[in-house]
């Protein structure tokens, strides 16, 4: 299916930040509820926040599957485990080998910091805890974000590759701005409710998969109605 021509000259609209909570809207209706972040512990949640980085979720799920076989899942067994014999086990997630190195320096900071004391890590106030994550090697803003969305409940909306195609498309910001830019819009222009940040997110990683590609599928979107 060819590519919708709004993408390609001036839209007929131009999406508003007031208008972020109907997109949401309409996303969970034809998507449901997505019930993320699919993980069984808190730290199982933050290696899969590292595994993710660039590759798709299904490669994380094999990558988290090794992990769990080996019984390697676990922040006791992630410092443990030699950097070599990690890497192995998350070859499915790409880059393995700066992954398991990413994931021993999570590991170390974990310690260092917080003895392993999760419940201690998220008691700490949010941009403070950003902070800290964010000099972690490996850890950007989006990981950053996505451990303290996902893992300490805390408000911070995540902004990814997805979110910048499909709102740069909608016409929601234009031209190149940071990733501090994106996120300050959409925090500022949603409700403080844990779960619409939680669920947003995923729905929009649904809407980029299945429709928002690099050969958009605008005609069956759910979103064309804000073309």
């Amino acid at each position: 299916m060819k590519p919708s021509k709004s993408l390609n000259y001036p839209a007929k609209r131009y999406l508003k930040s007031k208008d972020l909570l109907a997109v949401y809207k309409t996303l969970r209706k034809s998507f449901g509820h997505q019930k993320w972040w699919p993980a069984r512990t808190p730290f199982e949640m933050m290696v899969g926040a590292i595994l993710t980085q660039n590759t798709a979720w299904i490669n994380v799920e094999k990558a988290i599957e090794n992990l769990r076989s080996a019984n390697a899942l676990s922040f006791a067994a992630i410092r443990r485990i030699s950097e070599r014999r990690l890497a192995a086990l998350i070859r499915p997630a790409g880059y393995f080998n700066i992954k398991a190195n990413r994931l021993k320096h999570l590991a170390a900071f974990l310690q260092k910091e917080f003895q392993g004391n999760f419940k201690a890590m998220f008691r700490m106030n949010g941009k403070k805890l950003r902070e800290r994550l964010l000099q972690v090697k490996g850890i950007g803003p989006e990981t950053a974000d996505s451990i303290l969305l996902y893992g300490a409940k805390k408000y911070f909306f995540v902004i990814d590759a997805y979110t910048k195609r499909i709102f740069t498309r909608h016409r929601l910001i234009r031209g190149k701005h940071s990733y501090d830019v994106w996120q300050k819009l959409f925090n500022n222009a949603l409700p403080r409710k844990l779960d619409l940040f939680n669920d947003f997110h995923a729905q929009i990683v649904a809407v980029g998969k299945h429709f928002c590609r690099s050969t958009p599928q605008c005609e069956s979107c759910p979103l064309k109605i804000y073309l």
